[in-house]
């Protein structure tokens, strides 16, 4: 299976999860702002690297979910930096966040073949603990462009920050999915 059938497959189960949490919960979390997305993202990334240093958890779900977590959260994060938050939640109705999830989630896709093909799919060689730091250091990167508000000198944007984290995320799922060193299924 090629990289891109691989991230379609795990998009497919985060997509899912996006899909029933929006039955369950509606769009509730159209009141989040980018920076609580942000911190949302910290405390995934966070969780996984104290399971990846400790070797247990002690609540009863792995890093996936964790992973899932990242996914989603980046996906709606960069659903918030196009349309603003929104002071109540029913804003935007399942059709129309759905659509907006597609739409990232394929754009996102888009960048990571990009920079696959640029970069020779260098990320099979890395460890899934090094996808958990490197997203690590974008929500600190992300962190610092939102106290800038945005005003870099040379750095990309949340929504660049957002769109690596993913594709880190879905690369550690890839990899829990299909096997560490495993480029075909």
């Amino acid at each position: 299976m090629e990289t891109q059938q691989q991230f379609e497959k795990v998009m497919e189960e985060c997509r899912a999860l996006f899909v029933k949490k929006l039955h369950d919960y509606g769009a509730a979390w159209r009141i989040l702002r980018p920076s609580s997305l942000t911190d949302q993202i910290y405390i995934k990334a966070n969780r996984i690297r104290s399971i990846e240093t400790k070797g247990v958890s002690f609540i009863d779900e792995g890093i996936r979910p964790e992973f899932i977590g990242i996914v989603n959260y980046a996906i709606i994060g960069l659903i918030q930096l196009e349309k603003g938050y929104s002071e109540k939640p029913d804003d935007m109705t399942k059709d129309e966040a759905i659509a907006a999830y597609d739409k990232h989630a394929q754009k996102t896709l888009q960048l990571m073949l990009r920079k696959n093909h640029d970069y020779d799919e260098a990320w099979r060689g890395m460890r899934i603990s090094s996808y958990t730091d490197l997203i690590l250091m974008k929500v600190f990167r992300t962190k610092q462009i939102e106290q800038l508000d945005g005003n870099t000198l040379v750095s990309e944007g949340v929504d660049a920050n957002y769109m690596d984290m993913l594709n880190y995320a879905v690369f550690g799922l890839i990899k829990l999915t299909f096997g560490e060193d495993n480029a075909e299924a």
